[in-house]
């Protein structure tokens, strides 16, 4: 647009130029002026100015009492008038588009474009007869010529209003339709997604997108994989379901299993310290049977003699008295190792902890006893009722003594005792003065099959045993043994409140 202008300009200097020529040439002032005041009057065109060599004001089409000009003449405010346009070759018209100049009053800060053609010294001027320059001056003067802007830039402020008002409509609607658009086609499949998607989340397996046909390619493809996904996640849910329920049902059947195996382990473990007590109780029932059999003959020559004074009445029944003694006493023996050897089924029931082991101690007395074992008890604890499994309990105790009886070599001493750390647990302390165990194999003492008796027939299940019973009860065991002094094995079990 600014091109158009520029040309348009100069057009209109060119025909201004043309219509000056013949007056200029002929220096008829007069018919200059008339021709000035005709294209003042001309729509269009504000001012045409003729200036000198010397940029003076020679002609203008503006008169001395034009209210909107103080002073044609520009050389009043610019000494040189050519710094007020690009400087150019001089048979070049120079144009500028600029604001009105400040001597002007009725522009209203209005564009206006100023055209300034020099006038150049031709053939046709130097060689008339009137000529009043000579062939060496180049430029003769210069048109300067303004033309207002106002109605192209209005046109243009108008076509700009329209511009915007127009791409403005056309991005609303444009924006609207892209907003429809990528909620219809986007945002309802991306929210039907997400609400799938947290469904999924929740546990709902049978959710699924519903695919449209005027869904986009994009859209459809992820609402159909999305599908297939769900499809198959349900489809591994049910196999993983049915593989669950197998093996639960699997675990659940080793775990009886187990459970009878552990039984079983428990029994074997039992009849094998009862088969280690056999040696000692074998011993201690004989020693009773002895004496039962000697009274027996003795009394048996007595009552041959049919005469009995009082004196030999008295030691017949006191004979008698000690066979019934001994018996009861090998009674009492065969009875505690028959409890011991009972096959246990898991009998919890709410026991006094005391009367267990004061059973246990009188089964393992006679053990002690023939080993020359010192063995003493101190069932100090104020509270003593556990629930339990009475015969579990009493193994856990047999199969430590018979370790520890195990372990002592010469001037044996067991203590077998018990406390009450707080007032929601009792405690066992089996301490005996035997070989103790080493640092580094404490850790390893509760492992199956780990076993340090070299010179007896242990296989070492007996205190992985015990590990497990007390495991089964709730309980803890605690082992504190140093080499050549001694260990103390204690077991914490809750107690119940009264």
């Amino acid at each position: 647009m600014k091109s158009i202008i520029h040309q348009n300009g100069n057009n209109i200097a060119s025909l201004v130029e043309g219509a000056l020529y013949k007056s200029m040439l002929e220096n008829d002032r007069t018919t200059l002026q008339s021709t000035l005041d005709v294209i003042n009057t001309m729509t269009g065109i504000d001012d045409v100015n003729v200036y000198d060599k010397d940029n003076n004001l020679a002609y203008s089409s503006i008169s001395n009492d034009t209210a909107n000009h103080s002073d044609p003449d520009c050389k009043s405010c610019h000494n040189d008038i050519t710094r007020m346009f690009s400087a150019r070759e001089k048979s070049v018209r120079i144009i500028d588009i600029s604001s009105e100049c400040s001597m002007n009053h009725n522009n209203n800060n209005s564009r206006h474009l100023l055209i300034r053609s020099p006038i150049l010294n031709k053939a046709s001027c130097y060689t008339s007869s009137c000529h009043a320059h000579k062939q060496s001056e180049a430029v003769l003067g210069s048109l300067l010529i303004k033309f207002p802007l106002k109605g192209l830039d209005n046109a243009l402020d108008k076509s700009r209003k329209d511009y915007i008002l127009l791409a403005a409509l056309i991005t609303v609607l444009l924006v609207t339709f892209l907003i429809f658009l990528t909620t219809k086609k986007i945002k309802n499949p991306l929210t039907a997604l997400i609400a799938a998607s947290e469904a999924v989340t929740h546990g709902d397996k049978s959710t699924r997108l519903e695919i449209k046909p005027n869904q986009l390619s994009d859209m459809r493809m992820v609402s159909i994989a999305f599908n297939d996904m769900l499809d198959n996640i349900q489809k591994a849910n049910i196999e993983l379901q049915n593989w669950s329920n197998q093996l639960e049902y699997k675990v659940q059947k080793k775990t009886e299993e187990l459970g009878q195996a552990q039984n079983e382990m428990i029994n074997i473990e039992r009849i094998a310290s009862l088969g280690r007590l056999s040696l000692s109780v074998a011993h201690e029932i004989n020693n009773p049977l002895s004496g039962i059999l000697v009274y027996a003959k003795l009394i048996h020559k007595q009552l041959s003699n049919q005469r009995l004074d009082p004196e030999k009445k008295e030691a017949i029944l006191k004979h008698l008295g000690f066979i019934i003694s001994e018996a009861m006493r090998c009674g009492d023996i065969v009875k505690g190792l028959l409890d011991f050897s009972r096959k246990d089924q898991n009998d919890f029931e709410p026991k006094n902890l005391h009367e267990i082991l004061h059973d246990t101690f009188d089964l393992m007395s006679h053990s002690m006893k023939v080993a020359n074992i010192n063995f003493l008890s101190d069932f100090s604890a104020k509270s003593d009722l556990i629930f339990c499994s009475p015969n579990q309990i009493k193994q856990v105790c047999v199969a430590i003594l018979m370790n520890a009886l195990e372990a002592i070599q010469e001037n044996g001493e067991v203590l077998f005792r018990t406390n009450n750390p707080d007032d929601k647990h009792i405690r066992i302390d089996i301490t005996d003065n035997g070989t103790g165990i080493s640092e580094e194999n404490i850790p390893h003492i509760f492992e199956p099959f780990f076993s340090t008796k070299e010179k007896t027939n242990g296989i070492g299940l007996g205190l992985a045993i015990v590990h497990g019973i007390i495991q089964n009860h709730k309980g803890k065991i605690d082992v504190k043994s140093e080499r050549g002094k001694g260990t103390t094995i204690s077991i914490s079990l809750s107690l119940l409140k009264n």
